[in-house]
């Protein structure tokens, strides 16, 4: 692999992880106006395909044709990944939101058992201290946030279920022949519209969803659709095939990071001691992984 590969596979990945957590700033206010996880889920996909389609279509002028056999995989992926959204979500009902990302974070360590047991890729030593030491990071920054409430173990399940369709999405992109050769907007493009399907189960065949009544609900929404949808998946797949799907997973640390940092900037949430060791931990973790040779 060329340095020029690597260096654009590492400078997406941070770029992808990064827009991932922004989330919270626009999930947040939807939810505190009454939308419920389905329903921002929904149009946060739902828009997200719409730009994409325009976006290919008018701009890039590309063909958005698929054959029966890249169409299969790809509503495959596209279902595995909302499936992913959608648990992760339905479990913030059931223990905190830092303790489930805290548990969403072994993730990484299931990309790279999966590549190493069945693709025979290596487990090196710094993948060993990235992940040990991003997960780390991962555990300060959540640790001494909770109510003291005790961890239910349906919210658990449905978190490690989370982790683990993130994490085969991850290898499947890498891997699958019929999908690894189309290009990053286009597969995205489908990955977004094929997920809309579990949206539309979730709701009920959109009986129940709820439709956006305010200008301010648009722009929430429309936000999710660019920032931690669009251009987070078409960076995080361009950095899988550069990179490979388990670094990538490890600089994903970067993402409860980026929410942590919006959290105290914007939400005027408080910083302390651990926290910014967790952070200067994933730091430290995202610096091995980058400068490992392999």
């Amino acid at each position: 692999m060329t340095t020029s590969r690597q260096t654009k596979g590492y400078i997406n990945s941070i770029i992808g992880s990064a827009s991932y957590g922004t989330n919270p700033l626009f999930a947040l206010p939807m939810y505190a106006m009454g939308y419920g996880a389905s329903s921002v889920l929904f149009f946060r996909y739902l828009f997200a395909s719409l730009i994409y389609f325009l976006w290919l279509k008018f701009v890039k002028k590309i063909s958005l044709k698929i054959t029966l056999k890249e169409a299969i995989p790809l509503f495959i992926l596209g279902f595995m990944f909302s499936m992913s959204s959608i648990t992760l979500f339905y479990a913030f009902n059931y223990i905190e939101s830092g303790i489930a990302c805290t548990i969403l974070f072994v993730y990484p360590v299931m990309v790279a058992v999966i590549m190493a047991v069945f693709f025979k890729e290596k487990i090196t030593l710094p993948i060993v201290g990235a992940i040990a030491l991003t997960s780390s990071g991962i555990l300060f920054l959540y640790s001494g946030g909770g109510t003291g409430a005790s961890i239910n173990l349906f919210g658990t399940v449905l978190v490690i279920l989370s982790a683990l369709l993130c994490a085969i999405y991850m290898v499947c992109v890498k891997t699958i022949p019929s999908v690894k050769h189309i290009r990053g907007d286009k597969q995205t493009f489908y990955v977004t519209l094929f997920g809309i399907t579990v949206y539309i189960l979730s709701t009920k065949f959109l009986t129940n969803l709820q439709v956006l009544n305010s200008p301010k609900a648009f722009f929430l929404a429309l936000g999710l659709a660019v920032f931690p949808t669009i251009i987070s998946l078409e960076t995080i797949n361009i950095s899988i095939k550069f990179i490979g799907s388990t670094k990538t997973a490890i600089i994903g640390a970067l993402e409860p990071l980026t929410a942590t940092i919006l959290g105290i900037l914007l939400f005027n949430e408080s910083i302390s001691l651990t926290k910014l060791i967790g952070m200067l931990l994933i730091f430290g973790g995202v610096f091995v992984i980058v400068n490992s040779k392999r």
